[in-house]
Order: C-alpha cells, then structure tokens, then sequence
C-alpha cells in the first residue's frame, strides 16, 4: 500500500437509485433505497478508494460496518456517496462514511478495510474450502 493513503484523503460517488436498489416487501409504493444495498454501496466506494493507492496484487475486505441509515431514498434519485479515511493502522483503514440523496443526509457512519494480498487470501480461502470439505465427509 502506498504512503498516499493517509487520514483527510477522500473519495466521492453518485450512485444512481434503480429498481435493484430498492425493497420490494412494501409494494410498488413503498420502494425506497435497501439499506443492504446503501451498506454495499459503501463498502465498493471505500475499497475503490484503497485500489487507488494500493499496490500490485493487492484489494481489500470488509471488517466492520456501522452505519446509520437515516432517510428513505426514492427510485430515480441519485446520492452521493462521501468516505474519508479516519485512521490507518497498517493495513487495517478506517473511514468516516455519509450519504445523501438530492434532499437530505440519507446515512452516516464508519467502515473498517483490511488491505489484503490476492494471492494469500485466495490460498487461505482453498485451505480453509479443503478443512470444510473434510469436516463435512466426516460427520
């Protein structure tokens, strides 16, 4: 990871509020932006933000969320979409997040990364895969 990410550094995006985007159970009426969506939505900002400073062969993971989702957002609108990084503890960075629509702060809150290597992580994925495989032949 380059020395570029540090504390004040931020990044910005629209994001477009879709039919995807939006919960169902309340009927055509009642569809507004789903909070898994809006944490989702965080979580790809905040890693885009880490790409742009991270090295060759690295990404990162999600480790923590808290987040307040403070407003409906209706189909059609756009939010923005606004992450600082707060803290940078090796490899672990943390980021003040807030989102808005075209009418008010819709969330706000903290996200936590961890910068990882592809490689490793996808090896310790395939031996973590095997332990499962194993635990599930045996019992």
């Amino acid at each position: 990871m380059k020395d570029s990410l540090k504390p004040g550094v931020s990044f910005t995006r629209k994001v477009e509020i879709d039919r995807d985007r939006t919960i169902s159970f309340m009927g055509e009426e009642g569809r507004v932006y789903a909070t898994p969506r809006l944490i989702g939505d965080i979580e790809y900002t905040c890693r885009d933000l880490i790409l742009q400073h991270a090295d060759p062969g690295e990404d990162s993971v999600g480790m923590e969320v808290s987040v307040k989702h403070l407003a409906a957002t209706l189909p059609g609108s756009t939010v923005e979409i606004t992450v600082t990084v707060k803290e940078v503890d090796r490899r672990k960075i943390v980021f003040d997040v807030s989102a808005k629509d075209e009418v008010e702060p819709i969330s706000a809150g903290t996200h936590a990364r961890f910068v990882v290597e592809s490689a490793k992580t996808i090896e310790r994925l395939k031996q973590k895969a095997a332990k499962r495989d194993a635990a599930k032949a045996g019992g």
